[in-house]
C-alpha cells in the first residue's frame, strides 16, 4: 500500500501504523521550512501513485489540494477513501476561525498547525491513519491494530521520560523564533511569551528586538528556542543580550540528525532543553 504524507512527521506515524504493509513517502524534505514549501513536479507523480494521502491540515500544507485536483482522483480528495486529514479530532490551540492566509510565504489557517509537537496527539493521529488503512486493507486489520498498539506503548514510555526531564522546569518562560511550540509548551507546562519573528516568515526589525529583550528581561526568560532551518543571527543576539542559552530544537523528524524518528525527536528535544535549563541555573 503506497502512502504519501505531506511531512516527515506524518510519514513517521503512518509507517509506525502500517509497518511492512505500507511503503511511505513524504513530500516536504526534512530540515526545510514546510510552511514556505512549494511543490515540485515530482511531487505530483508521488500523489498520482498514492493509495492513501495523509496531510497535516489546518492550512499548513494548503498546496496539497492543488496537486490532488490536478490529478482528479476522487479517492484522494476530501472525503475519499484514500484521504486523511491528521488534524481531525486533535484539541487545537490558537483557533482563529478563518480560511487559509499566506503571510510572507508561511501559510496559516484555522488554528496553530504544529500539533504533532505534543506527543500525546500522536494517539489521535495514528487512530485516524489506522482507520484509513483498515478501510483499504480490511483483511489486515489485526496487524494494523497491533502495530499501532506497539507504537502507543513506546510513545507513552517516551512521554514518561520527557515528563521526568522537564518537570523541574515547569513554568519556565521562553522566547521562540517561530510560533511552533504552543502544543509542546502546553504538554510540558512551559510558557512561550513571545517570538523573534514579529509575524510568521517576517524578519525582525531592530525596534522589535529591543522590545523583545526588554520583555524577556522583565519576565526572567530562561532560554531562546530556535529551529535548525531558520536563520539564527537574531535569536543569538537576543540570547546574548539576555545572557541565556540559545537552544536549537527539532521541529520535525529529520530536522536535526538526532531526530531520526518520531520518538527520537522528543527524546532529543526534551533532553536538550533540560540540559540547557539545568546548566543555566
Amino acid at each position: 500500500m503506497r502512502v504519501v504524507a505531506t511531512t516527515a512527521d506524518i510519514a513517521a506515524l503512518a509507517a509506525a501504523v502500517g509497518g511492512d504493509l505500507v511503503s511511505v513517502d513524504s513530500i516536504v524534505p526534512p530540515a526545510s521550512d514546510p510552511e514556505a514549501f512549494e511543490p515540485r513536479p515530482r511531487d505530483l507523480d508521488k500523489i498520482r501513485r498514492a493509495d492513501l494521502v495523509v496531510r497535516v491540515g489546518l492550512g499548513y500544507d494548503y498546496w496539497l489540494d492543488a496537486l490532488i485536483n490536478r490529478i482528479g482522483d476522487k479517492r484522494l480528495m476530501r472525503g475519499g477513501d484514500g484521504y486523511v486529514d491528521a488534524s481531525t479530532g486533535v484539541p487545537l490551540l490558537e483557533i482563529r476561525g478563518e480560511s487559509v492566509v499566506n503571510e510572507g510565504g508561511h501559510a496559516h489557517g484555522a488554528a496553530n498547525p504544529h500539533y504533532w509537537l505534543d506527543p500525546e496527539n500522536a494517539v489521535l493521529v495514528t487512530a485516524g491513519i489506522a482507520e484509513a488503512l483498515v478501510r483499504l486493507m480490511p483483511e489486515q486489520r489485526d496487524r494494523i491494530v497491533a502495530n499501532r498498539e506497539r507504537f502507543i506503548a513506546a510513545l507513552h514510555g517516551q512521554l514518561q521520560r520527557c515528563n521526568a526531564l522537564l518537570a523541574p522546569f515547569a513554568g519556565a518562560k521562553f522566547i521562540a523564533y517561530h510560533n511552533s511550540w504552543p502544543y509542546f509548551a502546553r504538554r510540558f507546562r512551559l510558557d512561550v511569551i513571545d517570538f523573534v519573528e514579529p509575524h510568521p516568515g517576517v524578519a525582525p526589525t531592530p525596534a522589535h528586538l529591543a522590545r523583545l529583550i526588554a520583555e524577556g528581561r522583565a519576565a526572567h526568560v530562561r532560554a531562546v528556542v530556535h529551529e535548525a532551518h531558520e536563520p539564527d543571527s537574531a535569536s543569538r543576539f537576543v540570547a546574548g543580550k539576555l545572557d541565556i542559552p540559545l537552544v536549537v530544537l527539532a521541529v520535525s523528524v529529520g530536522s536535526v540528525p538526532a531526530a531520526g524518528s518520531f520518538l527520537d525527536l522528543f527524546d532529543h528535544d526534551c533532553a536538550t532543553l533540560a540540559n540547557a535549563l539545568g546548566a543555566s541555573r
